[in-house]
């Protein structure tokens, strides 16, 4: 009744299935209950997914593989192709750095050139320099001071220039930040090359001023030394002494060697060559004043007679005195007027004690009335040399010199060469 009463409560109960299996004469029979139903079915649908899983995952491996293959070729060549780039820029820049240093090594070499070049000129100039000294003060051509402000400090700064060049090229300068790019790698500046550029800039206009010091300095002294030589040979000139004749420059002897072609005429060489050739005219020409008569045969005493015609002291007539006599006591030194060679020492009739010597180009002086003579024929004298002492020997009325210049054996007034020699003094010595 109970039974009854709950079906129609809770409603008719549903009946269940049941599985017969029939085996001979053996029956089984498995009743399916709903969870079992709904096991089976999942299973089932578990199966079917996983079969088509799988049946997908074989139809589209081939694909998958075929993509992640390919996305990695991709990565690949991509990143070959980033290397080669780098490699690329590498190289670029690794050959303009060997072009850079190329240049700043052929610069470099230049300005070596140039500093060897001014260093064996210098030399050249040292020697023409010496002689210049040797000749004595040479008058400046113009106001331009000898040494230019800061031109004494040009040759140190071309040399530290250098120095600092290859400071550079040995890579131990300071290096200057630089910017790094994405790719990780860094540009090259041009920090290190503009630098270089200003320090051969800079040299180049301290050697290129260097030099035009040298020509200044060479042309000054070639003005000087061609001014000095035309006072010279104009006052030679102006006392007959012929200054076209060989004897004024010693001969050259014997002379050869292989030929070898002429140096370039440069500049530089040019300037040494005309110094050179001024030079060798200024030595000539006071060598030559030096060794003619214009010196004073007795320094400090005075005139008492002239050159030309004057009263005879013995026989009162007017009679042709052929030099000019200076007052000296007996004793005093007579010094030679020039340099030359003692042609005559001794008694000379009325020149008493004589001394006559022989100064070249066909001129000679004479010195009487000496009352010693320190020197004998033969003998090569300097001027200024003593050769002996006055006195009152031969046609004289006191103690004096008589002296006299001859030129080919006629006498001239010395007067003519001791205001010469006052002129020259300052020009030869």
């Amino acid at each position: 009744m109970a039974g009854k009463t709950a079906n129609q409560v809770f409603g008719k109960r549903r009946q269940e299935h049941i599985v017969i299996l029939a085996s001979g004469d053996k029956i089984r029979h498995m009743t399916i209950r709903p969870w079992m139903a709904a096991l089976a079915f999942c299973f089932a649908g578990v199966m079917a997914i996983g079969y088509l899983g799988a049946t997908t995952y074989l139809v589209f491996r081939d694909n998958l593989i075929g993509g992640s293959m390919a996305r990695q070729a991709r990565m690949q060549h991509e990143y070959e192709d980033r290397i080669a780039a780098l490699r690329a820029q590498v190289d670029r820049v690794t050959s303009r750095q060997l072009l850079d240093q190329q240049v700043v090594e052929e610069k470099v070499e230049k300005l070596l050139e140039q500093q060897v070049a001014l260093a064996s000129r210098h030399g050249r100039l040292d020697a023409l320099l010496d002689r210049a000294e040797a000749v004595g003060e040479l008058p400046e051509a113009g106001p331009m001071p000898t040494v230019r402000p800061g031109a004494q400090n040009k040759q140190a700064r071309a040399t530290g220039g250098i120095e600092a060049i290859g400071t550079l090229l040995g890579q131990n300068a300071p290096a200057a930040p630089q910017k790094t790019t994405a790719l990780g790698f860094v540009p090259l500046t041009d920090t290190v090359a503009d630098r270089a550029d200003r320090l051969f800039s800079h040299m180049t206009l301290s050697l290129k001023d260097i030099e035009q010091d040298q020509i200044d300095r060479i042309q000054r002294l070639t003005s000087g030394a061609t001014e000095t030589a035309e006072q010279i040979s104009g006052i030679l000139l102006r006392n007959g002494i012929p200054l076209d004749n060989e004897k004024l420059s010693p001969s050259p002897g014997a002379i050869g060697g292989p030929y070898v072609a002429p140096q370039s005429s440069e500049p530089f060489n040019a300037s040494l060559n005309d110094l050179d050739a001024a030079l060798t005219r200024l030595e000539t020409m006071r060598d030559t004043a030096k060794r003619l008569p214009f010196a004073n045969p007795a320094p400090g005493k005075d005139i008492t007679s002239r050159f030309g015609n004057r009263p005879d002291p013995f026989l009162g007539g007017l009679a042709m005195h052929a030099g000019i006599d200076f007052r000296s006591p007996v004793g005093g030194e007579i010094r030679s007027s020039g340099a030359g060679k003692v042609i005559a020492a001794g008694p000379a009739g009325g020149y008493g004690n004589m001394v006559e010597i022989d100064h070249g180009l066909g001129l000679t002086t004479r010195y009487g009335h000496m009352s010693r003579v320190l020197v004998k024929v033969g003998d090569e004298v300097a001027s200024g040399d003593t050769i002996g002492l006055s006195g009152n020997t031969g046609r004289s009325t006191g103690p004096h010199l008589h002296y006299e210049v001859r030129r080919n054996g006629e006498a001239v007034d010395p007067m003519h060469f001791l205001n010469a020699g006052m002129k020259l003094t300052t020009l030869i010595n």
